[in-house]
């Protein structure tokens, strides 16, 4: 009888730890599903790596990841594994995952330093970066991280393609900090504190003066420097704006408020019909313009791989 008895209850407690082990399980898969993988099986080089770059070309990232992946993990030592960690980092940047393309470049740069293709590496992650800055209403600490990786591709490699793409975006990252600058220095000017203002617009024009928002920042400090009552800072700017930028609407616009104050500037605008086009450009970060891998050339409809490295 007693033995019947811790049977049943043996039973009861085994069916009970089988199910919460059961629903364990279930939670453990619900709460974290599993990215799919490839199961194993050995297959040409040539045959996973061009199914990766087919997959590229579909835009599905993440199984091109698993193809490029593949041709490491079977055949590590080849020239195809060492392209394909450049084209895990190309699809993880197609993907926008832009952690994981980096930390493929950097993976790259430390195996094959010495690699001709390790300029790419540099350039994935410049673009990976430029592709995460912001409005300049909000951190930018992406667009100094762009700054700084566009910069170290220009200098180790200034005479390749990539160094020629990265000075136009260098171009964009200045004049995206520069407008940074601005819309603090406004904010400043709107609140009164006019000298934080003044700080604001005297680093566009020191540290950014080949950008788009230079005609701006001269007009905000004549602006500011008549609030002040200080005159000849303001008459300075302003025959510096009107010499520079005589056609632009913000020169019109200073001008006036000089005339108004008895100062009226030497130069008389240009009626250049000026509708401030540059200032108000929109910040290019099109995938379309990014340069591919090396050997990878780009055609209609995706890429055409010619193995090179």
């Amino acid at each position: 009888m007693r033995e019947s008895v811790l049977r049943k209850i043996s039973g009861r407690s085994a069916v009970s730890i089988v199910a919460v082990l059961a629903a364990l399980s279930v939670t453990a898969c619900a709460g974290k599903p599993k990215k799919p993988t490839l199961v194993y099986e050995e297959r040409p080089v040539e045959l996973l790596y061009s199914t990766g770059a087919n997959r590229l070309d579909r835009g599905n990232w993440n199984e091109a990841v698993d193809y490029f992946r593949e041709v490491e993990r079977q055949h590590p030592y080849s020239e195809w594994s060492r392209r394909s960690i450049l084209m895990t980092g190309y699809a993880h940047y197609q993907g926008n995952q832009y952690a994981d393309a980096i930390g493929d470049a950097d993976r790259f740069i430390s195996l094959y330093p010495g690699n001709p293709s390790a300029s790419y590496a540099y350039y994935l992650k410049a673009i990976c970066y430029f592709e995460q800055i912001v409005d300049v209403y909000r951190d930018q600490a992406a667009t100094e991280q762009a700054l700084a990786a566009l910069r170290d591709v220009v200098q180790r490699y200034p005479n390749s393609e990539y160094a020629q793409d990265a000075r136009l975006k260098i171009d964009m990252v200045n004049d995206q900090l520069a407008g940074k600058e601005l819309a603090i220095g406004r904010w400043y000017l709107r609140d009164g504190k006019t000298l934080s203002a003044i700080g604001r617009f005297k680093t566009v024009v020191d540290r950014h003066q080949t950008t788009s928002h230079t005609p701006e920042a001269l007009y905000r400090l004549v602006e500011a420097y008549l609030t002040l009552g200080l005159t000849e800072e303001a008459k300075r700017n302003g025959a510096v704006l009107g010499y520079n930028f005589p056609g632009d609407r913000w020169y019109a616009d200073a001008y006036k408020l000089l005339n108004d104050a008895g100062l009226k500037p030497a130069v008389e605008p240009l009626k250049a019909g000026n509708k401030r086009n540059l200032l108000d450009r929109t910040f290019n970060k099109d995938k379309g313009g990014a340069l591919a891998p090396p050997g990878e050339k780009k055609k209609k409809g995706g890429l055409m791989g010619v193995l090179g490295m």
